[in-house]
């Protein structure tokens, strides 16, 4: 049976209010709601300001995808011209800052639009651009690249080192889920694991991000196969720690991850930002009025939902987890509005199989508690990266006096 799920629940209050899983500013409109608290959680990990979403969404209609798409793209041009006056003028650091805003500004802009929509791969291009300036302006700069996949074709990925000294520094493979992308992987993953020492590969595997876009490339099930190719591409690399690559997964990137950890075996730890037991359970009720419907579909390259959870039925880790030989964390929200029951049955399933597992949640008191700490994910990176440079042996107050204070 179907969890009931908050997401999906319109409560009492019509005016905007604070509920155990964040703010809550059109409680009539859950699901855009949702995507709120996603944008003005990122803020404090340098993706826009407080006020500039506040501001955006007293000028949606709400519930309206068209004013959405409208406000945001207004603040992603703003801060995206703002930045190019400020290199121009030497203030290099308030570009970085404005870049990174306008990124995470237009991510959310092109969110509810259609894929077929023009707009989305615009907005989509203009992240990117400004992802790109930012990521070449660190010390050490980041890298954009291409990682060779299938067919010719290609996985869009950054890898960033950290700016922690020479040598060569552990690694992790970050990615999202089923709407989530590289771009946004500083927000949620990234940012955290460089201040520990730790490179970061953001990529968009297959059903994400340019690689859905660019090459309509639909998600798999076995995604140890994309997370193969992105070590291979990391052992090749001198300044890599071959023996120290981790990958970290959000959302239904927490199945991605954990699949990838039983089968991948050159992994040295796994990371279920947010962990997801079966897709086919998960939505099981799900239909055309599904809050992500267009979503699902495009991802899994569907003519409808229906068609969409078919190709669905392998993603299970039911007879897959058991494989796993490395240490392995789940970090979920104690009030994910999008499932909580599912995160104890891998837990259960891994640690009755004796699987190296540590199950976190995230309480509502200490805030973080939506689904992938959306609503604090400072708290979420803290968590994840902490445990991660614990199981790779990083001591933090040896570190702490060889990173550039200013450069993260």
């Amino acid at each position: 049976m179907a969890e009931e799920l908050l997401i999906d629940k319109v409560v009492a209050r019509k005016e905007a209010h604070y509920q155990p899983f964040g703010w809550h500013h059109w409680p009539e409109y859950p699901w855009m709601s949702y995507q709120f608290r996603r944008a003005l959680g990122e803020t404090q990990e340098g993706g826009g300001t407080v006020s500039e979403c506040f501001l955006a969404a007293s000028r949606m209609i709400p519930g309206d995808k068209e004013s959405w798409y409208k406000e945001w793209k207004r603040l992603a041009d703003a801060n995206r011209d703002r930045g190019d006056e400020e290199f121009a003028a030497g203030h290099v650091r308030t570009a970085m800052n404005c870049w990174l805003s306008a990124a995470n500004y237009y991510r959310h802009a092109e969110f509810w639009l259609l894929p077929n929509d023009p707009r989305r791969l615009e907005a989509f291009t203009d992240m990117e651009n400004c992802s790109r300036k930012f990521l070449e302006k660190l010390n050490p700069a980041g890298e954009v690249l291409q990682i060779p996949y299938e067919n010719g074709k290609t996985l869009f990925a950054y890898f960033v080192r950290s700016p922690s000294g020479p040598g060569k520094q552990p690694c992790l493979i970050s990615m999202g889920g089923l709407d989530s992308i590289k771009d946004e992987m500083w927000f949620m993953q990234a940012h955290a694991a460089l201040q520990r020492g730790i490179s970061v590969l953001m990529i968009d595997g297959p059903g994400q991000g340019g690689t859905l876009r660019r090459h309509g490339i639909p998600t798999r099930y076995d995604y140890e196969v994309p997370i193969g190719k992105c070590i291979d591409y990391l052992e090749g690399r001198s300044d890599v720690d071959a023996k120290r690559i981790a990958v970290c997964g959000s959302s239904l990137g927490g199945y991605y991850a954990a699949r990838a950890g039983s089968y991948e075996h050159r992994l040295a730890a796994a990371i279920s930002h947010g962990a997801i037991w079966s897709i086919p359970d998960l939505w099981a009720n799900a239909d055309e009025n599904h809050g992500l419907a267009d979503h699902i579909k495009w991802v899994f390259g569907a003519p409808s939902v229906k068609a969409a959870l078919e190709k669905a039925k392998p993603f299970t880790l039911d007879g897959a987890l058991e494989n796993m030989k490395c240490p392995y964390l789940i970090v979920h929200g104690g009030y994910d509005v999008l499932g909580v029951r599912q995160a104890q049955q891998v837990y259960d399933y891994a640690k009755s199989h004796g699987v190296d597992v540590t199950l976190r949640y995230v309480t509502q008191e200490e805030t973080g508690a939506e689904h992938c700490q959306h609503d604090n994910p400072t708290i979420g990176q803290e968590l994840m990266m902490d445990w991660l440079a614990d199981r790779f042996g990083i001591d933090q107050n040896a570190l702490s006096r060889k990173l550039p204070s200013a450069t993260l």
